[in-house]
């Protein structure tokens, strides 16, 4: 952790996000209501759910750095893989269909919180290629 600029963005995005995912529009609020995600109704849980979820990418990136450089390196694509697949499928769910009532700040939410995880991984895969051996 050379400069912890990275690190600071990523916790003001994910406070960020934990906000904009507590904060729907009434249709969204129902939708929240009516399917049961407790983990969302509140700035605290929706913050911890966001916080979880990337720390998670963190320890995951941090573990692929750590595995050496062939594993650590095919382990950070096949990551960056799936975390952009769930950005593209998260763009077009949250743009289309029911979801597109939730309210743009939700939306923006659910669309940053995969987002997050394919920014830690590309960094993690990058920092990967950089590594020495």
């Amino acid at each position: 952790m050379k400069n912890p600029f990275f690190y600071v963005l990523l916790f003001v995005l994910v406070v960020l996000d934990g906000w904009l995912m507590s904060h729907p529009n009434l249709i969204g609020r129902a939708g929240v209501f009516f399917y049961e995600y407790n983990y969302l109704k509140t700035f605290p849980r929706a913050l911890g759910t966001v916080a979880a979820v990337v720390g998670l990418a963190v320890v995951l990136a941090w573990a692929g750095s750590r595995a050496g450089r062939t594993v650590g390196t095919l382990l950070l694509t096949i990551l960056l893989l799936l975390a952009g697949y769930w950005l593209v499928s998260s763009v077009l769910q949250f743009n289309s269909g029911i979801y597109k009532l939730t309210g743009a700040g939700f939306r923006a939410g659910a669309i940053l919180l995969p987002g997050l995880a394919t920014l830690v991984f590309g960094k993690g895969l990058f920092e990967a290629f950089n590594q020495r051996k």
